[in-house]
């Protein structure tokens, strides 16, 4: 009977764990979307989260007020700070009107041929958008109390492309070394805190002798300084624009002049 007993309980304790172990990344994104909104001073009211499968498509902000998240993100978030990241990203995303931008851009360009040089320069301009984004999602993070280095762990956990295979980079390595430089800078408490999981680790291994010989080159590390400082300002001054006017980027009213929206 008692070998029954014990066979149970180790079965139980066995058990057990998985089930905490699981994380429903999906069902945490309405709370934490309206916990980033509203504790940066933004307005959560008529504001849904939805979590959509394929390409996402927050253009529609401006009239709708619905933040669409990736559920192929999501997918690659096992805790509330890593939801956060992915969701912040996309606050990100809207507080710079990107989407709307390319719908301004898209109505004066209308028409028009392009060749090949056309996808270099949307390659540049995704991943400067992106880390613009990112840049913004760090600040919206710590001041709602999320881990900013969380947005590293997302993109690390990724797939990485061929040549950052062969050249020993993290997977999205550039992205996740802006996000690391960006939080040294505003909020060097974060680094020194850290984020205790591998992936992190793997990455503060890779960035750490970057760090070092950028540092140990006055010109270079002057350079990053004031990157990370128009950073800082910009980013302020979008997230304070877009309060003013109540939920709408500058481009979103822009092209709500141009359209007639």
């Amino acid at each position: 009977m008692k070998k029954v007993l014990l066979s149970l309980f180790v079965a139980v304790a066995l058990v057990v764990p998985a089930q905490a172990a699981t994380y429903d990344a999906a069902s945490k994104v309405p709370t934490i979307g309206e916990k980033l909104l509203t504790k940066n001073g933004i307005s959560a009211t008529n504001v849904k989260f939805t979590v959509v499968s394929g390409a996402v498509d927050n253009s529609n902000y401006a009239t709708d007020r619905v933040v669409n998240v990736s559920s192929s993100e999501l997918s690659y978030a096992g805790n509330d700070n890593e939801v956060a990241a992915v969701v912040a990203n996309e606050l990100g995303h809207i507080i710079s009107g990107h989407a709307s931008k390319g719908k301004v851009v898209q109505l004066f360009t209308a028409g028009t041929t392009s060749d090949g040089s056309s996808n270099i320069l949307s390659n540049y301009q995704y991943t400067k958008e992106e880390k613009e984004a990112d840049v913004i999602a760090t600040n919206l993070m710590v001041t709602a109390g999320y881990n900013p280095l969380a947005i590293i762990v997302v993109l690390t956990k990724q797939t990485g492309t061929y040549w950052e295979a062969i050249q020993g980079k993290p997977a999205n390595a550039e992205r996740a070394m802006s996000v690391y430089n960006y939080v040294s800078y505003a909020y060097p408490d974060k680094i020194k805190a850290g984020y205790g999981c591998n992936e992190y680790r793997t990455f503060v291994a890779y960035a750490t002798p970057i760090v070092k010989e950028r540092d140990a080159n006055k010109k270079q590390a002057s350079k990053n300084e004031k990157e990370q400082a128009k950073s800082l300002k910009n980013s302020t001054s979008q997230l304070t624009k877009f309060k003013t006017r109540g939920g709408l980027s500058g481009w979103d009213a822009i092209f709500g002049l141009l359209s007639g929206e």
